[in-house]
Order: C-alpha cells, then sequence, then structure tokens
C-alpha cells in the first residue's frame, strides 16, 4: 500500500468519534470502528503459521460481533493469509481491507480505545501507518462521563488514572514515532475544524476535502448522530467540588500542563483540605491503582479478562 491505514485512538470521551466521522467523509477512505482486534486477538492463538491456530483465531474474530459487522468472507480471508505473511497484523488488516474495497475506498482505518498501546506491534507491522491520538481536558471529559453514568463521583480516581495513561503514552509514542503519530486536542477540533483537519490530512498525505468539516456523505449511527452537530458549546456540566477539583487538577498535573489545560485557582478551607489529604485522595488513588492492576491484567490476557471499561463504556 502506498499509504498505510489509520488508527484513531485515545481515552474514552475524547473526540474520536467526531475524527473518525471527519475522515469517513473522505472518499478515499473507510473507517471503521471499536472491533478491538488488537485488544482481543493480538498474540492469542499461537504461532499462526500453525494451522489449528490460525483456524481457532479466525473463528473467535468470526464470533466478535464488531468483525461480523464487516460482514467478512471467511473463504477469501483463508485463501488470501495462505499467500502471504502469517501474522495477526497481516490477518486483521485483510478484514479491513476487504471492507474498504467494498466501500469503494482504496485506504482503511479504525477507531479503537486505547489502540495507542500497541503503537510498537502496530508500527512494526505497518510501517507507513498514521496514529491520531485524540486528548481532551481531563475535567470536561470526566464531566461528560459522570452526566452520563450513575457512577458519580466514585469513578475520577479510575477514569483520572485512564486519561493520564493515556496522556503518558501520547507523549511517549510522538517521542518514538515523530512522524507517524499527531496527538489533537478535542478542543481544538471543535473550536478550529477546518483547520484542524487540514493538519490531519498533511499529516495521513491527503488533499483535504469539505465534506469533512460538514460530514456530509458519511454513515452515521443513531450514537453518532448527536457529535455530528458538535460545537464548541457545551451544555451545563454537573460542577465539581472543589476537593474532586484538586484531586483531578493534582493527580494529572503534569500531563495537563504538557498538553495545554491550566489548573483552575482552588479555594478549600481548612477541613476541605484535610477531608482531601485524608479521604479523598487515599481513596481515589486506591481507585486509581485498582484501575492500572486490571489494566494489567487486561492487557496481559485479554481473551481471559474482557475490556469491559472498553466496549461498554467508551464513547467518543
Amino acid at each position: 500500500m502506498e499509504h498505510g491505514p489509520i488508527f484513531v485512538g485515545g481515552a474514552d470521551r475524547s473526540g474520536k468519534t467526531l475524527m473518525r466521522l471527519s475522515l469517513s467523509a473522505h472518499p478515499r477512505l473507510a473507517m471503521t470502528r471499536r472491533t478491538y482486534m488488537w485488544t482481543f486477538f493480538y498474540n492469542q492463538y499461537g504461532d499462526l503459521r500453525d494451522p489449528d491456530n490460525f483456524e481457532r483465531c479466525l473463528a473467535a474474530m468470526l464470533k466478535h460481533a464488531p468483525v461480523r459487522a464487516l460482514a467478512p468472507n471467511p473463504e477469501r480471508i483463508r485463501r488470501e493469509f495462505r499467500q502471504g505473511q502469517p501474522s495477526y497484523a497481516r490477518l486483521f488488516a485483510l478484514f479491513h481491507q476487504h471492507y474498504a474495497e467494498r466501500e469503494g475506498k482504496p485506504r482503511w482505518g479504525e477507531q479503537v480505545g486505547a489502540i495507542e498501546e500497541y503503537a510498537d506491534a502496530i508500527f512494526a507491522a505497518y510501517p507507513s501507518a498514521r496514529l491520531i491520538h485524540m486528548i481532551r481536558d481531563p475535567r470536561d471529559r470526566l464531566e461528560t462521563i459522570r452526566a452520563s453514568s450513575a457512577a458519580g463521583t466514585s469513578r475520577i480516581g479510575s477514569t483520572t488514572a485512564r486519561w493520564r495513561h493515556s496522556a503518558r503514552l501520547a507523549r511517549r509514542n510522538v517521542q518514538r514515532y515523530p512522524d507517524c503519530y499527531l496527538v489533537i486536542r478535542y478542543e481544538s477540533l471543535l473550536a478550529r475544524r477546518e483547520e484542524a483537519l487540514r493538519e490531519v490530512c498533511d499529516f495521513i498525505g491527503e488533499p483535504f476535502v469539505p465534506n469533512m468539516v460538514t460530514l456530509e456523505g458519511t454513515t452515521r449511527s443513531g450514537s453518532d448522530e448527536a457529535l455530528a452537530g458538535a460545537t464548541d458549546e457545551r451544555p451545563d456540566p454537573r460542577p465539581f467540588s472543589q476537593r474532586e477539583l484538586a484531586f483531578v487538577q493534582r493527580y494529572a498535573r503534569q500531563e495537563m500542563l504538557a498538553y495545554g489545560y491550566k489548573p483552575q485557582p482552588l479555594r478549600l478551607s481548612l477541613g476541605e483540605r484535610l477531608a482531601l489529604a485524608f479521604i479523598d485522595w487515599p481513596t481515589n488513588i486506591a481507585r486509581a491503582a485498582a484501575w492500572h492492576t486490571l489494566e494489567t491484567l487486561q492487557s496481559s490476557f485479554p481473551a481471559h479478562i474482557a475490556r469491559k471499561q472498553l466496549i461498554t463504556k467508551a464513547r467518543s
């Protein structure tokens, strides 16, 4: 391929869907979403040169609803897989290439949460790939999550840990793959959409088309419709308490500053400072640690420990 695949990653509620819709409006780009091939199947079935391992992997993928949505042809995949390198990355690419072919587009891509964790493997497999990492102010992101979740404030520790982990991967991956990795702030995409999308087009090596701004001609699901008219005007958020804001800004301070998210001034009484130090901080740190433990287990054993947060909670 003259141009490699395009991946759109980042933490949940960070603008991935809006970016994917914008790319889907391009006449050359066939963008899918949330197949989680790398998450669930990468390196989970042994060496694919072994026909039994390949068949086990293929059977598992064909049972996976997001993969079935691509309408794959199993016999064609088997036939073409035998004609080249027997790797997981090539198997995944066949599914996407066939989908793009049916869409009449020459280049494929995907929106998938946490794909930034697989950057090393992706760029090793697809040297001309491009990864767009969406990032959003962690305070705004948390407000959006909290407004749509019954979990309320209990998720602050784990949700902020997820944001910080993704932001750290963004910095690490940009340094390691400066020509292949681009971080886009959600706020910039909303406020200066055409400018941001022109930057994206330069990055992926495609001409800018106005449909990327208007989203005309792109196929959207019901959940996508609300994002089609996204603007920089947000509904009134559920306000943070000063203690909640203090935790987020302290825990994620370094990464926030790196991406231009300035801390807000705090007004904490002596009682609030004591509650923050002896109740909020240890509780949220424990939840953040629990999230990191689960993330490590899910990364090590994705076939056995489902990434429920990504599948049931992930929204752009």
